[in-house]
C-alpha cells in the first residue's frame, strides 16, 4: 500500500469521517472504493457499442422522471 495525502475543506473531511463511521469503513477505504467505481464506470463505458456510447449523456440536462410520473404515464396510456 502507498500513502496518499489529499487536501480538502475541513467540513468535508468531517462529514466523510462521519459517513465512513456509519458504514463501518475507513476514510481510506471510502476513497479507494470511489476510485475503483470511477475506473469500473470508465471501463464499462469503453465496452459500449459506438452508437450507444454516442448517446451517453444526451438527456443529462433534461428533467428526470420519477416513479410517479412513470405510473401516471402507464395509467394514461393503458386505462
Amino acid at each position: 500500500m502507498h500513502k496518499l495525502t489529499l487536501r480538502m475543506e475541513a467540513e468535508l473531511v468531517e462529514q466523510a469521517k462521519e459517513y465512513a463511521a456509519r458504514h463501518d469503513k475507513s476514510l481510506s477505504q471510502l476513497v479507494a472504493d470511489y476510485f475503483n467505481a470511477l475506473l469500473a464506470e470508465s471501463d464499462a463505458a469503453k465496452k459500449l457499442p459506438p452508437l450507444t456510447q454516442s448517446l451517453r449523456g444526451v438527456m443529462a440536462d433534461s428533467e428526470v422522471s420519477n416513479e410517479e410520473d412513470y405510473k401516471k404515464y402507464l395509467e394514461d396510456k393503458y386505462l
